[in-house]
C-alpha cells in the first residue's frame, strides 16, 4: 500500500507557479554561466563549473542534516536553491557591474579601490536583498511552513549555497585566468573549503528574522524582519571589508566571525529542536484515547536517537514498509504538534485545522496499520502494558 505524504499530498506537487519560477531561474542561471563560457575559454569555464560543483552535494546533505524532524517540502527547498543560483545571482552580477563603474566614474579610483569600496558598502546589500526576497516570498505565500527558526536557516541555506555556488563558478574562471593553476588554487581554498558556508551564514540571519516573523502579528513583524536584514548586510560587509583591507589578520578575524555565528546557529537550531519535542509532549497526550498515540510513542518521538532506533527496529521487524510506516508515522505526529502551535498562534483557520488534522491522524493510523509486530512484541503486549519493542526504556 502506497504510503500518504503527512504534509498533506497536495501541499508539495509542483504548481503552475512553481514550474514557472524554475523555468524563469533556470534562465537566468544559464545567462550568468553565458557571461563566463564567453568571456573566457570553453575550458577555464567548465573546469571552474566542475570546481564549483563538487562540494555542493556534501554541503546540502550538511544542511538538509538539520531538516530531519520535520523535513521541508522538496519543492520548496528546490526552488530556494535554483534562486539563489539563478536570479539572486544574475541581478546582483549586473548590479554591482553598474555600482562599480558608477563609483570609477564618481570617485575616480583606480579599479582596484573601486572594487574594494563596492566589496564593503555595496555587495552585501544588493546580495543579501536578492537572496532575502525569496524569503520574503516564503513568509507571504508559505507562511505554514515557516515552523521556527530552523526553517528560516534552511531555506536560507539553500538560497545561500546556491548562489555561493554560481558566484564560485565566476571566481574560479577569474583566478585561473589571471593567476593561472596556482592562483585557481588559493581561490579554491579560500572560497570552496575554508568559506563554504559564508553565504549560507549571511543569509540565515534573515532566515531566522523571517521565521520569527512568520510566528508573530502586528508592526512586530516588521522590525524582526529589519534587524534580520540589516545583520546579514553587515556581516556579509564585515567580511569583505577585513578580507579586502586587513590582510592575513583581518582574513583571521573574518573566519572566526563566521565560526561564531555558526556556533550560535547550531544553539538557536537545538534550542529550536527542543522546542517541537516540547510541543509534541504538550499537544499529542490528549489524542491517547485514539489508540493512535501513547505513551511509549511520545517517549520514541521526543530525541533523534529514539526515533532513529524506531526506524532502524521496524526495517529489521518490517523491510522497507516497515521502515516507510515508521517514517511516516513520526513525521505526522511532529507535524500534528506542531498544527496545534500554529492554531494557537491563530495561523490557520479552525475549519483548515480540523481538515489538516484529520489528514494527519488518518496517516498515522494508515503508518500505525502497517508498523511490524513481531512474535515476541505479541506475546508482551497479551502478558500486560509494556513499551512496544520500537521504544525501549518508556513508561509502561
Amino acid at each position: 500500500m502506497a504510503t500518504r505524504d503527512p504534509r498533506w499530498v497536495l501541499k508539495d506537487r509542483p504548481s503552475s507557479a512553481l514550474i514557472i519560477g524554475l523555468v524563469l531561474t533556470g534562465i537566468c542561471a544559464l545567462v550568468s554561466f553565458s557571461y563566463d563560457l564567453f568571456d573566457r575559454t570553453p575550458v577555464q569555464f567548465f573546469i571552474g563549473l566542475a570546481l564549483a560543483l563538487a562540494p555542493v552535494p556534501m554541503l546540502l546533505a550538511a544542511v538538509l542534516a538539520l531538516d530531519r524532524m520535520e523535513p521541508e517540502p522538496r519543492s520548496n527547498l528546490i526552488f530556494a536553491f535554483a534562486w539563489g543560483a539563478g536570479i539572486a545571482v544574475l541581478a546582483a552580477g549586473l548590479i554591482n557591474s553598474l555600482n562599480l563603474h558608477y563609483i570609477i566614474d564618481a570617485a575616480k579610483l583606480s579599479e582596484a579601490s573601486a572594487r574594494n569600496i563596492a566589496a564593503t558598502f555595496g555587495a552585501p546589500v544588493v546580495e543579501e536583498t536578492m537572496k532575502g526576497l525569496v524569503l520574503l516570498g516564503l513568509l507571504r505565500f508559505r507562511r505554514a511552513e515557516l515552523d521556527g527558526p530552523t526553517d528560516g536557516i534552511i531555506y536560507a541555506s539553500m538560497v545561500g549555497l546556491g548562489f555561493a555556488m554560481s558566484e564560485n563558478v565566476s571566481y574560479y574562471i577569474a583566478a585561473l585566468s589571471t593567476s593561472g593553476v596556482k592562483g585557481l588554487a588559493v581561490t579554491v581554498v579560500l572560497r570552496g573549503i575554508l568559506s563554504p558556508l559564508a553565504h549560507p551564514l549571511f543569509s540565515s540571519m534573515i532566515g531566522v528574522a523571517v521565521a520569527y516573523a512568520a510566528q508573530r502579528e502586528g508592526p512586530e513583524r516588521v522590525f524582526y524582519i529589519l534587524a534580520g536584514w540589516s545583520g546579514a548586510m553587515i556581516l556579509h560587509g564585515l567580511w569583505n571589508g577585513l578580507a579586502s583591507y586587513g590582510g592575513f589578520p583581518g582574513l583571521v578575524v573574518a573566519y572566526l566571525t563566521l565560526l561564531v555565528v555558526l556556533i550560535v546557529l547550531i544553539g538557536v537550531v537545538f534550542r529550536d529542536r527542543r522546542r517541537i519535542v516540547a510541543l509534541i509532549q504538550r499537544y499529542l497526550p490528549p489524542y491517547e484515547p485514539t489508540k493512535l498515540v501513547g505513551q511509549a510513542d511520545i517517549y520514541m518521538l521526543s530525541t533523534f536517537s529514539r526515533r532513529r532506533q524506531a526506524r532502524q527496529w521496524a526495517k529489521a521487524h518490517g523491510g522497507k514498509r516497515g521502515l516507510r510506516a515508521m517514517r511516516d508515522y513520526q513525521l505526522a505526529a511532529t507535524e500534528l504538534g506542531l498544527l496545534h502551535e500554529r492554531a494557537a498562534r491563530h495561523m490557520v483557520d479552525e475549519q483548515t485545522f480540523h481538515e489538516e488534522q484529520r489528514a494527519l491522524l488518518e496517516c498515522m493510523s494508515t503508518a500505525r496499520a502497517d508498523f511490524p509486530v513481531p512474535a515476541a512484541h505479541t506475546r508482551s503486549i497479551a502478558r500486560g502494558t509494556p513499551p512496544p519493542g520500537y521504544a525501549p526504556g518508556a513508561p509502561g
